[in-house]
């Protein structure tokens, strides 16, 4: 009867985990879909529009950090009540916006937006702090398997969201049209609850045991020891890139409080080294959220592109986020016959293939080929990563498989979508440049754009966008602006002069358009092709990972000594797990 009521207890905690990574899924897609209800609603820009939506990847991989540093000493379920009530406090301040509105105006919508998707984002980067060790406390002799279950939520909440978003917003749908007019964004936002709902329901008396390394007494302290110097390095730094860029610090102060913290680790392990495989998985872990959730971000305007219809690029990423969240219920089969660094090598060759594909792709058939591929290889990368880092670093606790989300976030945010982005402003730009000089310079941005100390001179997003929608925007915008007491002047002059730019710039706009969306469409060919070198790059390392287990007998996951035999290890009475 208590194994089976302990299995009736870990299948409930896996799929309220798998609500928990829904939610967040149908959130982002949702709130994608409403942003142009709330600028036209309560008047805000593009800008503005911009800032609600937040820190993003970025935030998100600060917030799984700070949370796993301390899950093992609060508890996965305070967190996790921490997490439903950040989400459902989240809900209340969104929907409080109109109400904000009518009394306090634009500013005061703006702050209840604003906050909302702030705590939507903690409520996301605790619950999934949390999951993720609990996952592989709760199934330690099948995590690959599991741990792919259980983030079957993420794609599973992009279909939803992203179909839900295409109905509610009135769009057609190859021809067909749910709506005559667009459902008022509360009711859509709110579509978010339900997977919360049923998350804090299926919470609801159940156990949430310790993880692995707390259950036989790992200390604290020798939990971080097994991160290390060297895998706290890597983290450090893209701290001190996310201080400069985020938080806009001087690079020498940003590199103090980096170069301090990891001091303050240091000396907290007894300056201990810790293991080389965990930080080549932490460098290879960046580069999956490099190319997965950074080519995400620009993936369906890129095929949209492609494909001559931005819908179709839409249609083609819930294709392929529906074909990951069925594909990652069968990573167990999969890991039986090979092992879960077999499965990421095979992964890292299909994605850097798709990739290639891709940046080729000249129709919609060939579109459709290359993404299929492109997804079958990303499918398993994330979770399985999460898998080899709780299977070797069992010892680690949460703060090993919480270092991995996080740096997979922050690189996603920090160096996946700028990274790409600026690759996409490089190549469109030569590509302009070469066809049509007085073009490149009509469109071309004020100020250089800067990647990790390169630099390019862009197409201004504000003057294509324009270009894009015969102006329509800009002057909606420049409309707002005057109507706005709190506006301030030089925001009034910007758009008046984008305005007055596009009134000038409408005599050739026929055939700039057609100049500016080649260069556009090459600069995309171009990133994906240069990106598929992240994921062919991936399976080298898995390869030699691969070689380096065969030297050690093949690949085995790792069990959690106890306090007793830590110690003897510690003094080198046994040997302890091999660090490569």
């Amino acid at each position: 009867m208590k194994a089976e009521a302990a299995a009736a207890n870990a299948t409930r905690l896996l799929w309220a985990g798998f609500m928990a990574i829904a939610a967040s899924g149908v959130g982002f897609s949702i709130r994608a879909g409403i942003l142009g209800q709330w600028g036209e609603q309560y008047g805000f820009t593009q800008t503005e529009l911009g800032a609600i939506t937040g820190g993003g990847l970025t935030g998100f991989g600060i917030i799984i950090l700070l949370s796993a540093l301390i899950a093992d000493k609060i508890g996965y379920g305070k967190l996790m009540v921490t997490a439903f009530v950040m989400h459902v406090v989240s809900a209340a301040l969104t929907l409080a916006a109109g109400a904000a509105f009518a009394s306090g105006g634009k500013p005061a919508a703006f702050l209840c937006l604003f906050w909302g998707m702030f705590l939507f984002a903690v409520g996301n980067g605790i619950a999934e702090a949390v999951v993720n060790p609990l996952v592989a406390t709760l199934f330690p002799k099948e995590k690959t398997h599991f741990l792919n279950i259980l983030h079957a939520g993420w794609p599973a909440g992009l279909v939803v969201g992203g179909l839900l978003s295409t109905i509610f917003t009135g769009e057609a749908l190859f021809g067909w049209k749910p709506l005559e007019k667009p459902l008022a964004w509360q009711y859509q936002i709110s579509c978010f609850l339900v997977p919360v709902a049923a998350y804090g329901l299926m919470m609801l008396g159940q156990h949430f045991p310790k993880s692995e390394a707390s259950q036989q007494g790992v200390s604290y302290r020798n939990m971080l020891r097994e991160l290390g110097m060297l895998g706290g390095g890597i983290i450090c730094l893209l701290l001190g890139l996310f201080f400069h860029k985020d938080l806009g610090l001087p690079m020498t102060a940003s590199v103090a409080i980096a170069g301090g913290l990891w001091f303050v680790l240091a000396y907290v392990t007894g300056f201990h080294i810790g293991p080389a495989l965990l930080a080549l998985l932490l460098i290879t872990h960046a580069m999956v959220g490099y190319v997965e959730l950074g080519t995400d971000s620009w993936i369906g305007k890129i095929t949209g592109a492609i494909m001559a219809k931005p819908q179709y690029g839409l249609m083609l990423f819930v294709y392929t986020s529906s074909l990951m969240f069925a594909l990652r219920f069968f990573a167990g089969p999969i890991v039986e016959k090979t092992s879960p660094l077999g499965l990421l090598f095979a992964s890292g060759i299909l994605g850097a293939t798709g990739l290639t594909l891709l940046s080729r792709a000249d129709s919609i058939a060939f579109c459709v080929i290359a993404a299929t591929v492109y997804a079958c290889g990303k499918t398993f990368l994330w979770p399985t990563m999460l898998a080899v880092v709780s299977e070797q670093f069992p010892r680690g606790g949460a703060i090993t498989i919480g270092a991995i989300g996080g740096v997979g976030m922050l690189s996603a945010g920090l160096l996946g979508g700028p990274g790409i982005g600026f690759q996409q402003d490089h190549y469109a730009s030569e590509n302009l440049k070469g066809a049509d000089q007085a073009v490149f310079d009509r469109y071309r941005a004020m100020n250089e754009n800067e990647f990790l100390g390169l630099k390019t001179v862009g197409l201004d997003g504000a003057k294509v966008g324009v270009l894009a929608d015969g102006g329509k925007e800009a002057r909606r915008a420049l409309d707002v602006l005057k109507q706005d007491p709190k506006a301030t002047a030089e925001a009034k002059a910007n758009q008046q002069s984008l305005v007055t730019w596009w009134d000038a710039a409408e005599t050739t706009a026929e055939a700039d358009k057609k100049l500016v969306t080649e260069a556009g469409l090459y600069g995309g060919r171009m990133a994906l092709q240069i990106t598929a070198a992240v994921p062919a790059t991936m399976a080298v390392l898995y390869l030699l990972m691969i070689l380096y287990f065969k030297t050690k007998g093949g690949y085995k996951a790792q069990e959690v000594v106890s306090k007793k035999e830590e110690v003897e290890m510690m003094s080198g009475g046994i040997e302890g797990p091999a660090e490569f």
